[in-house]
């Protein structure tokens, strides 16, 4: 079984300021914070370069 979120170590939340707390989930494209609930959309460039 694949493992799909994985905690952000080191990282802070920028709205509650709690300290690994945030989660990212791939497959979903999300990273969330686990005491606030507050969550931003990963956006990639689907692999193209300039």
């Amino acid at each position: 079984m694949r493992l799909l979120a994985h905690v952000l170590d080191g990282l802070r939340c920028s709205v509650c300021h709690t300290e690994n707390a945030l989660w990212m989930d791939l497959a979903a494209g999300l990273v969330e914070c686990r005491e606030c609930g507050q969550s931003a959309l990963i956006v990639t460039d689907g692999g193209r370069t300039a």
